[in-house]
């Protein structure tokens, strides 16, 4: 049995104010004053995010970022750092929810092999040839600094390649799992934030990771995978009772 979604679309924000919005929707899952959320949203302006418990060093080249006008954020959610590019290059998925409102909502792997399916089906919907990744180790010491640089159970990969990078945060009987589905990159920029140490989890950041656009010949936009996303949830059979989209081309809409 499976709780309907809220599917919210929200109009580009700065890191904090993106933050803060994922916070207040799992705290109000966590109160059940509101229903599980799927959100689709994306960054203004590009902004590093930082995994929950990652240290700030030398492999983020803070000065660099700031340089080229990209802003600092840390997730509630775990993992490594993301370079959210903005609309244009990369959209970010956010789903807020708890125990009960699906089978295995209250199991870690679980909820990432639940959501992924439904990612998946939703870039098959693209043409994009995607694959589910099982089960691997965990083993914090191999972390690497850039999220796309090692590719973890359940998150998505095309030719060996990973295109969807997610990453969770528990809290009591709930869970934000944050994502990033990379349309396209912008690889000089990626090098200059994430320079690396030279160590084995530190190599170039665009090595393990493809796009939306190397894998179709074009770059789909932010509407037309967002459309295709929605599709995959229902399509996999997690059901939407309700949406409100503003678009991040200005385009506002919503209905029940």
């Amino acid at each position: 049995m499976t709780t309907p979604f809220r599917l919210l679309v929200t109009e580009p924000l700065d890191g904090a104010l993106n933050m803060a919005l994922d916070e207040t929707l799992l705290e109000g899952r966590l109160a059940e004053t509101a229903p599980p959320t799927l959100r689709f949203f994306a960054w203004e302006p590009a902004t590093i995010s930082l995994g929950y418990g990652q240290p700030l060093d030398q492999r983020i080249d803070v000065a660099a970022a700031a340089a080229l006008g990209i802003g600092l954020v840390r997730r509630p959610t775990g993992g490594s750092a993301i370079l959210h590019e903005g609309p244009d290059l990369e959209l970010t998925y956010s789903v807020a929810a708890r125990a009960g409102d699906f089978d295995g909502a209250d199991d870690l792997l679980e909820t990432y092999r639940w959501i992924g399916a439904a990612l998946a089906a939703g870039l098959r919907r693209l043409a994009a040839p995607v694959e589910m990744v099982p089960v691997q180790p965990s083993d914090p010491a191999a972390m690497p600094t850039f999220c796309f640089a090692r590719t973890g159970s359940y998150e998505l990969e095309v030719g060996g390649l990973k295109v969807v990078g997610s990453a969770q945060r528990r809290q009591g009987a709930g869970f934000l799992q944050h994502g990033s589905v990379m349309l396209g990159a912008a690889p000089d920029r990626l090098r200059r934030v994430f320079p690396g140490t030279g160590g084995p989890t530190e190599r170039d950041p665009l090595a393990g990771m493809t796009t939306l656009e190397a894998v179709l010949g074009r770059r789909p936009g932010f509407d037309q995978t967002m459309s295709a996303l929605a599709e995959g949830w229902t399509r996999a059979g997690r059901s939407i009772s309700a949406r409100a989209i503003s678009l991040p081309g200005g385009a506002r809409g919503s209905a029940r």
